[in-house]
């Protein structure tokens, strides 16, 4: 049996998790990170990281099982903090809950880990690991959670082969009912708890004045586009050379295609998509943020979710933002290949078609999608196996 170090979080699903490997007869140990100090921007009632701690000690306790709390917060604030910062200054939306996984929990973390002895690191994530042998090498697969609704491993997309083979899912393959079932029977602290949501390791937080902490507010104008406007494609951004090109150049958003309805405090603390914060009323269907501008300072907008700029036929991924976890599938440039994708956690996967090119990967849907959004990541599965997964760039 091995020696595992599992992340307890003080939830209910690292909880079970640390169980089944006791059950299988593995050595545990278990570790809390705390990572954020800052509790001047933190919703206190809904991710108290002291009661989170507090929870994994009654947990690890139960479980007769050694607990210690390790703070990794200079390495959170280097790696994730100063990375969203930087991300909405240049007007693009981060998922800092993927780079956590791949910078902290599965980096620092498992530094940690090793250094304890560990053969592995374990966590509650939905997801599943399975590993074969291609030309006498491992090749480590990371498959979809069986539980369609908490599957997570959209928020794995970015390890690699060699984190992934230090990685243990001991819940992957169980229903969240599951889950909570066990822990009623072992009576554990975290049975009913609810499950924790906003920041990796922060919990909710009022974004403005977390933002604001570095992103100084800055009044702008909101700029309404007409439905009926008809945008040119952006062509100094992307020469139209190839069917697939096309599909994804982004539009090009000019304040004279449309009128100034508002004013906002700062492009930066919005994203595509966006429908609360803009308080701008009076109009006939909901205004959604269409566009940012940080350089400018204007925030394009667009009435109703079926506005034409809302959606796009495709997205690019440059080159150094393309990360393929199965190597082994990896596209050289002129290559193509199908594949199902999402854009966000817990979206239904739809049909694409991948492009290789010498700049990047053009990653082309067979429907349009709604709000695809730069800086965030699109992951690409087949037969529910992560592959590969890229920052949308636009």
């Amino acid at each position: 049996m091995a020696r595992v170090v599992v992340g307890l979080s003080g939830g209910v699903d690292s909880s079970v998790a640390a169980h089944l490997l006791q059950e299988e007869g593995h050595e545990v140990i278990a570790l809390f990170m705390r990572n954020w100090h800052d509790e001047t921007v933190t919703l206190h009632d809904e991710c108290p990281w002291i009661e989170d701690s507090n929870d994994a000690i009654l947990v690890a306790e139960k479980l007769g099982i050694p607990f210690q709390v390790i703070d990794l917060s200079a390495e959170y604030k280097d790696r994730i903090v100063d990375y969203m910062f930087a991300e909405y200054q240049a007007g693009r939306t981060p998922n800092p809950d993927v780079l956590c996984n791949r910078e902290i929990k599965f980096d620092v973390f498992l530094d940690k880990a090793m250094a304890l002895g560990a053969d592995f690191v374990a966590t509650g994530h939905y997801c599943q690991k399975s590993t074969t042998f291609v030309d006498g090498q491992e090749q480590h697969h990371l498959i979809a959670g069986a539980d369609g609704n908490k599957d997570q491993s959209y928020f794995l997309c970015q390890l690699n082969q060699a984190q992934l083979a230090k990685a243990l899912f001991p819940i992957g393959a169980l229903q969240k009912s599951e889950v909570r079932r066990i822990a009623h029977e072992l009576d554990l602290v975290t049975a009913d708890k609810k499950d924790s949501q906003g920041l990796c390791f922060i919990g909710k937080v009022r974004l403005p004045d977390f933002l604001q902490q570095q992103l100084k507010p800055r009044k702008g104008d909101v700029i309404e586009i007409s439905s009926e406007a008809h945008l040119d494609f952006n062509k100094e951004l992307l020469p139209e050379t190839s069917p697939w090109e096309s599909q994804v150049a982004p539009f090009l958003l000019d304040p004279n295609f449309g009128k100034k309805v508002g004013e906002h405090n700062g492009a930066h603390y919005f994203t595509i998509g966006q429908r609360k914060g803009l308080a701008i009323g009076g109009t006939p269907e909901p205004l959604f943020v269409i566009g940012t501008d940080t350089v400018n300072n204007v925030i394009y907008t667009g009435q109703g979710e079926n506005h034409f700029a809302l959606s796009k036929g495709g997205l690019f991924v440059a080159n150094a933002d393309v990360h393929w976890l199965r190597e082994d599938l990896k596209l050289q440039s002129g290559e193509s290949a199908r594949y199902e994708a999402r854009i966000r956690y817990r979206q239904a996967l739809f049909s694409v078609e991948l492009h290789a090119t010498d700049l990047g990967l053009y990653v082309i849907f067979d429907e349009a999608q709604k709000a695809v959004t730069p800086g965030q990541f699109v992951a690409w599965y087949q037969n529910n196996e992560v592959i590969g997964s890229g920052v949308i760039n636009f």
